[in-house]
């Protein structure tokens, strides 16, 4: 009887063990591109370069990060970028951007050389806040280079309202915030491309 009782003990303390040794569970959040590739507005036919894209190094990171008070943020172990925003904003904005402006030749500036495009997009965010259950702010700042060094600048800060409780709907009014800031630098390079003072 003593050995039944020992052994019952042994099996519960190895399954309480092996239970707390467990991870957490993560969950991996991607962003999305506003628009379907088929929303064509006009067409464009020179070559854009979107690229290099900078984000504050507070985000800059595999977990999001949301603010809490505007002295405090959490940063979130359990829920993480399926890849690193600094790769993933170009590639969004690209995408984004692509449709706006009615072309097949919207790049990131890693997938094709700066001085092979016709158009060069730097963005530069500034500000790129989460406050869950609240809302998404996205402020940025953007140059687009044209031929013989021409150059048009903008800025912008974008606030979305979060559309629910969870993560998904933080990523999704990031996705639309940075939507609205592709929206306007599609502006910024018909605005070049036609010699728009």
């Amino acid at each position: 009887m003593l050995r039944t009782i020992a052994a019952l003990g042994i099996v519960a303390v190895v399954l309480f063990c092996s239970a707390c040794s467990r991870s957490p569970r993560v969950t991996y959040y991607t962003l999305t591109p506003a628009l379907p590739a088929g929303a064509v507005q006009q067409a464009f036919s020179s070559s854009v370069a979107v690229g290099p894209v900078t984000i504050p190094e507070l985000v800059n990171r595999p977990q999001l990060v949301v603010r809490l008070t505007p002295n405090r943020v959490d940063v979130l172990e359990q829920h993480r970028w399926a890849e690193p925003l600094k790769n993933e904003i170009p590639r969004l904005l690209a995408q984004d951007l692509a449709p706006l402006l009615g072309s097949g030749r919207v790049f990131t500036y890693d997938q094709v050389s700066g001085a092979a495009a016709r158009y060069r997009v730097l963005v530069d965010i500034v500000r790129l806040e989460a406050i869950p259950g609240d809302s998404v702010v996205v402020e940025a700042g953007w140059v687009v280079r044209g031929a013989a060094n021409a150059r048009r600048e903008g800025r912008i800060e974008v606030r979305e309202k979060v559309a629910g409780s969870d993560y998904d709907a933080v990523t999704a009014a990031l996705s639309r915030a940075l939507a609205a800031v592709s929206a306007e630098v599609a502006k910024s390079v018909r605005s070049e491309a036609s010699g728009v003072k």
